[in-house]
């Protein structure tokens, strides 16, 4: 149980979206490769994918149904995403001046946007060009099937966190700020990535703090259990870890998001110290 039953979830601003054929589409890139490339991207997201952006707009768009409760959330991920970002925009309004609200599109099946194709096989992403996050719910199946992780409800919040976290970077411009310099440990990439991670640990530690419009805490204060299974989904997509489940060797200098063992630990920095433990740009590379 992540949320209070009782809680009232229905004024968010969630889209479904789905059906859409993307032009250009992926060619004969498998899936499991595809999620290798694209697994919790920061950045362009149509350069990772080769090719131009697709266009914008395919599938028909509508609301979240049935998504008015916190019980509604404990039930359906689609919904236990939807209402999150309640709670995630409250808390970013009270820590960015002049905050806005990302779009969240909840993907069925796959949808065009101006970064490539959003489905469960390329992984939820932040599209800066249209300040939204794509997310699949069935792309925890394939967490938990390919890559170790449990992926139970704090750990999809802690994905959806670290889009929002890419949000935050976006319209605050540390993105622009520190643009990609190319691959490696110490490359602006990692940091982008390992600092979105650290957004998302500072959220979970402050997410019983957002209330609804009744006064009602919106999320109950996670288990110990839970903070470990959302500390095993950022163990699950470091780089090295996916190297080795790729069959590959670990080879930092291509890494884009860090290692399993650091997005634990910068996830972990902003459960304990909050926004202000997140500059991952002052770290020396040793120490990142």
């Amino acid at each position: 149980m992540t949320f209070n039953d009782n809680a009232s979830v229905g004024g968010n601003r969630a889209r479904r979206r789905g059906g859409a054929i993307a032009a250009g589409g992926i060619g004969g890139i498998g899936a499991i490769a595809v999620l290798l490339l694209s697994l919790f991207t920061g950045g362009d997201f149509s350069s990772l994918l080769g090719g131009g952006a697709a266009p914008v707009g395919g599938g028909q768009e509508s609301e979240i149904q049935q998504c008015e409760t916190g019980a509604d959330a404990n039930a359906r991920d689609d919904c236990r995403l939807a209402a999150a970002s309640l709670n995630l925009d409250q808390y970013w309004e009270g820590q960015v001046q002049g905050y806005r609200a990302p779009g969240l599109i909840i993907v069925d099946g796959s949808t065009s946007t101006q970064c490539g194709t959003a489905s469960n096989q390329t992984g939820p992403f932040y599209c800066p060009p249209e300040e939204t996050v794509y997310v699949d719910p069935t792309f925890f199946a394939l967490l938990r099937d390919r890559f170790d992780a449990s992926a139970g409800p704090l750990a999809q919040l802690y994905v959806l966190a670290h889009e929002y976290g890419h949000h935050v970077q976006s319209i605050a411009g540390i993105m622009n700020a520190h643009p990609n310099n190319g691959t490696g440990p110490d490359s602006n990439g990692v940091r982008i990535e390992l600092q979105a991670d650290c957004f998302a640990g500072a959220w979970v530690q402050d997410m019983t703090q957002q209330v609804d419009e009744n006064g009602v805490p919106f999320m109950r204060e996670p288990t110990g259990q839970q903070l470990q299974d959302a500390l095993g989904a950022a163990s699950a997509v470091g780089d090295d870890h996916i190297q080795q489940q790729s069959g590959g060797f670990v080879n930092p200098e291509s890494w884009t998001h860090g290692s399993s063992e650091q997005r634990q630990r910068w996830f972990a920095a902003g459960y304990r110290g909050g926004v202000e433990a997140c500059d991952t740009f002052t770290v020396p590379g040793g120490s990142l």
